[in-house]
Order: C-alpha cells, then sequence, then structure tokens
C-alpha cells in the first residue's frame, strides 16, 4: 500500500516502467482507482498480462510514477471513478496529480502525428514534448487558458447554471481567452456576450488547471458596473443575483468556482468592494 501523503514530485524521462513502479490508470474518462489508494503497481496482479505504453509523470514517495489506460475489465479490487467525481467530491483525492495525468496522457495520445506534415512524432529526447523530425519542431501539451469570474453587486454575487451540464449546482462565468485579448479584455466580453452586463475592476484572484479538457482557469473578482441580465441561452440556463447567506448549491472549494465565490462571500462580509 501507498501512502497517498507521500509528496508528487513532477518528472519526465523516457524511460519505462518496470516492475515495482506506481501506475495512475486511466480508462477513458474514468480512473481504475485500488480499493487502497490511487495507483495501481507495475506488474501487479490488476493489470494481468497487459503491459500497455505508459508516461512518466515524476516520483511519489520516491517510487516512479507512470500513467496510462488500461481496459475496464471489471477486475475485484478496482473501483471505476470518473475523474469529475473524484476531483469535484472526493476529498481525499489528488487532485493536481489526477488533473496533470490526464491532460499529459490524453496530450500523448492526440499528437501521436505532426499537425504540420501529418509524419508520426516519437518522444523529445530531453523534455516532456513529442518531436516531428521532418518539420524539426517540437509538440507540447496543450494548454488553453480560460477566464472565470465571480461579478458582486452591492451585497450580491452573480451565480448562473449552465444550459449544458446537468449538475444541479449554480456556478459562475467562464470562457476560453480568444486570440489578441488580454485575460482581463476576456473576462469583460465573456460577461458581456453571457449575461449582457458591464463590469469594472476586475482583478485577478487564483488560477487552477483543469482537465476538462486541458485548460488553465485564470479567477477574478469583478464588479457590476451596469446593464439587465439578459441571459446567451445556449450558455445559461438560469442566472441571479444571491448573497451570502442564501444561494443555490455551488461547486466544493476543491475548485476554483468555489474559491473565487468563498472569497467574494469574505469580501462582502468585510464591507470592502464596490
Amino acid at each position: 500500500m501507498v501512502d497517498q501523503n507521500m509528496q508528487w514530485v513532477p518528472g519526465w524521462s523516457e524511460q519505462g516502467p518496470e516492475p515495482g513502479d506506481l501506475l495512475l490508470a486511466f480508462a477513458g474518462n474514468s480512473i481504475l482507482k485500488p480499493g487502497d489508494g490511487w495507483f495501481l503497481t507495475w506488474g501487479g496482479p490488476e493489470m494481468g498480462d497487459s503491459r500497455p505504453e505508459a508516461l512518466m509523470l515524476g516520483t511519489v514517495g520516491g517510487r516512479r510514477l507512470y500513467v496510462t489506460a488500461l481496459p475496464d475489465t471489471g477486475l475485484p479490487g478496482l473501483e471505476t471513478l470518473s475523474l469529475r467525481e473524484a476531483m469535484l467530491h472526493t476529498p481525499d483525492a489528488p487532485s493536481e496529480l489526477l488533473s496533470t495525468g490526464f491532460q499529459v496522457w490524453q496530450w500523448w495520445q492526440d499528437h501521436r502525428y505532426c499537425g504540420r506534415c501529418g509524419e508520426r512524432t516519437g518522444p523529445h529526447p530531453r523534455e516532456r514534448a513529442r518531436w516531428c523530425g521532418r518539420c524539426n519542431i517540437p509538440w507540447y501539451p496543450r494548454i488553453a487558458p480560460c477566464i472565470i469570474t465571480v461579478i458582486r453587486r452591492d451585497d450580491r454575487f452573480l451565480l448562473a447554471r449552465s444550459a449544458r451540464v446537468t449538475r444541479n449546482f449554480f456556478s459562475l462565468i467562464a470562457g476560453f481567452v480568444e486570440p489578441g485579448e488580454s485575460l482581463e479584455q476576456a473576462v469583460a466580453r465573456e460577461v458581456m456576450e453571457e449575461t449582457g452586463l458591464e463590469v469594472t475592476n476586475i482583478r485577478y484572484q487564483a488560477s487552477q488547471h483543469w482537465p476538462f479538457p486541458h485548460q488553465l482557469m485564470v479567477g477574478f473578482l469583478a464588479d457590476y458596473k451596469s446593464g439587465e441580465l439578459k441571459l446567451q441561452e445556449d450558455e445559461l440556463a438560469e442566472a441571479g443575483w444571491f448573497t451570502p447567506e442564501e444561494h443555490p448549491p455551488i461547486p466544493p472549494e476543491t475548485t476554483i468556482a468555489g474559491r473565487l465565490i468563498s472569497a467574494m462571500k469574505k469580501e462582502i462580509a468585510g464591507g470592502s468592494g464596490n
């Protein structure tokens, strides 16, 4: 059994796994989780005869850790847990490690061929990248910047429910940054497009990488300036202004949305801001 509280040290190597190395295993968008932790052992009974391709993620407690994909064969002792469920509703989950592992594995599958010439790529000899020998260019893991913001209006803040997600909680306005935009410009544009509101005093708060599919969520607080709610129907099902004491279910504080909402509640309670 591996002590899950041991420190994860990110790392990269072309060297493949050996018997006894740790393994973070995905089946599609789900984690194949043993009952006593989050990692399998390379060559252990849960793997059967399978020896799939695996990528190094670093070390945990001095032991090398790899990520791979395995078929969900219903082996005894393994639970199939969705990555979203683990990150949103499993307090002891190593969310940063799981997120990184999933993003790295997806990138590795998506860039088997060069996007410029179509040549098959191989591992870069010195860093985490796929290399096209014909074009002499590396293909690094994709990171898509995405803003997320909580908007304050006096002693209330804006919450919205997505039109595309079936989860029963409200969250915040978010969207991808477009070419040529600053992060603050992206906040103002996304808020206007999705809600019809104009905001001011846009201020950075925190960030979090998010593996759905490969985002860097950059969190902001903002103040209401003008306008009335006019929702972009293909994005938002409903939205409204709520007080820190009375609001619908919100994301947990393992997410940046939950932490931004908590920060805004403290700001309102402290009497600072607009």
